[in-house]
C-alpha cells in the first residue's frame, strides 16, 4: 500500500476514535447523564483527569489530521516533494497521538480495575478498590453502590470503550509513525499519478 493511501486510512480512523474518547468522557461526568452527582466528591478520579477528552481525544485528534492531510496531494500542488513536508509533520503528531493513547490507556485501565466512586452505607467511597478488578466479574457486587444508580455498569462500559478506543490509537498511531517516516524517505508513490507535467 502506497504511504499516501495508508496515511489517508490512518487518518480517516483515527479522528472517529478520538471523537469516541471525548464522547466517553463527557458522559464519564454525567452519570445516568444526568448532572446530579457532578462534583468532585461524587465523581471518580480516573474521570476527572479528562484521559478521554485530553489523551484519546484531542492528542490524537491532532496526528488524525496530520495522516489525513499528508494523504492528500504534494504540498507544493502538483506532488513535486511526494508530501515528504506534510509526511514529516505526520511523524511528530503521530508521535504525539501514541503519548496521548498511552495516557487514554493508562488511566482508563486504572479506573476500569479501581471501579467508580459512589455512594455506600459508610458514605462516598471507591467499594472496589482494593479487589484488584476482580469486581468485574462479580456482578452481585455491583449493588453495593445506592447512588448514583446504575454507576457501575455506566463506568464499566465507557471505561471498556475507552481502554478499547485508545488501544487501537495507540497501533494506528505507531502504523502511522512508521508509514509517515517511510513516506519521509521515500516520498508518496501516488506522486508519479497526480504530478502535471
Amino acid at each position: 500500500m502506497c504511504t499516501g493511501k495508508c496515511a489517508r486510512f490512518v487518518g480517516l480512523s483515527l479522528i472517529p476514535l478520538s471523537l469516541i474518547c471525548i464522547v466517553a468522557n463527557a458522559l464519564l461526568l454525567v452519570p445516568n447523564g444526568k448532572t446530579t452527582w457532578t462534583n468532585a466528591e461524587q465523581l471518580s478520579l480516573h474521570a476527572w483527569l479528562m484521559a478521554g477528552f485530553i489523551g484519546g481525544g484531542l492528542m490524537v485528534l491532532c496526528p488524525g489530521i496530520a495522516a489525513l492531510r499528508a494523504g492528500g496531494k504534494g504540498c507544493c500542488g502538483a506532488g513535486c516533494c511526494g508530501n515528504r513536508c506534510r509526511m514529516l509533520r505526520s511523524v511528530f503528531s503521530s508521535a504525539f497521538g501514541v503519548l496521548g493513547a498511552l495516557y487514554c490507556l493508562s488511566v482508563s485501565g486504572s479506573g476500569l480495575r479501581t471501579g467508580p466512586r459512589c455512594l455506600i452505607n459508610t458514605g462516598w467511597t471507591y467499594p472496589f478498590k482494593e479487589t484488584a478488578g476482580s469486581y468485574l466479574l462479580n456482578r452481585t457486587e455491583w449493588s453495593l453502590c445506592v447512588e448514583p444508580p446504575g454507576v457501575v455498569c455506566w463506568n464499566v462500559t465507557l471505561f471498556s470503550l475507552l481502554v478499547a478506543a485508545s488501544c487501537l490509537e495507540l497501533v494506528l498511531c505507531g502504523m502511522q509513525l512508521v508509514n509517515a517516516t517511510i513516506g519521509v524517505f521515500c516520498g508518496d508513490c501516488r506522486k508519479k499519478e497526480g504530478a502535471v507535467h
